[in-house]
């Protein structure tokens, strides 16, 4: 029995990906990233290592591809008719990421890379959540704006910079979680009187 559950799977495409996805996903968040192996990755996705690098020259592009093709894509906010109701929106979404299976590989990862990885890790975390994110936020303050519930001139990139810096912040400088008391207290104390007209 031991013997058919060490040989690799013959899977294809979008399964196989999925599979060796996971894997990297559970080895980061349970070892980080100095413990992940291409080896390691390949024997808990029941594949082979050459699957792997047929696809994958290295751990850290592996690394960004799983978080890449796991992590939600930040998405426009409804007009929920009030700012404030839109920006709680979308820092709880951004908080269910954060919170996600995918963001605590994330932050295993973040915690632990010497400088020249970070930088990459850093880039694609920008790239791909940071900006999207502070890109829905201004487009909630236009709308804001246009509506009257939203001061003119707030819609700054220094002002959109405040939700993923005090959520950042408060995880990985204080080390607390993120839930819906903090929500309310991000919204309510600290964005709504910054935007208010």
């Amino acid at each position: 029995m031991a013997e058919v559950l060490s040989r690799p799977v013959r899977r294809r495409g979008r399964e196989l990906e999925a599979a060796i996805f996971e894997a990297t996903l559970d080895q980061l968040t349970s070892g980080g990233f100095a413990r992940l192996t291409m080896e390691g990755v390949a024997g808990a996705a029941r594949t082979g290592k050459a699957a792997l690098y047929r696809r994958w020259t290295s751990k850290v592009e592996l690394v960004i591809d799983a978080l890449d093709s796991t992590l939600p894509r930040p998405s426009d906010t409804p007009d929920l008719g009030s700012a404030r109701d839109e920006l709680r929106y979308l820092v709880e979404s951004f908080v269910s990421v954060v919170r996600s299976r995918a963001g605590g590989a994330m932050n295993a990862l973040m915690a632990e890379l010497d400088h020249e990885q970070a930088e990459v890790f850093k880039g694609f975390i920008a790239q791909r959540m940071i900006e999207p994110t502070k890109e829905v936020i201004l487009d909630i303050l236009r709308r804001g704006a246009e509506r009257g519930d939203v001061r003119p001139g707030a819609a700054t990139p220094l002002v959109a910079d405040v939700v993923p810096a005090m959520l950042l912040y408060r995880i990985k400088v204080c080390g607390r979680q993120v839930g819906a008391e903090f929500v309310d207290q991000l919204v309510d104390e600290v964005l709504v009187p910054l935007i208010r007209s």
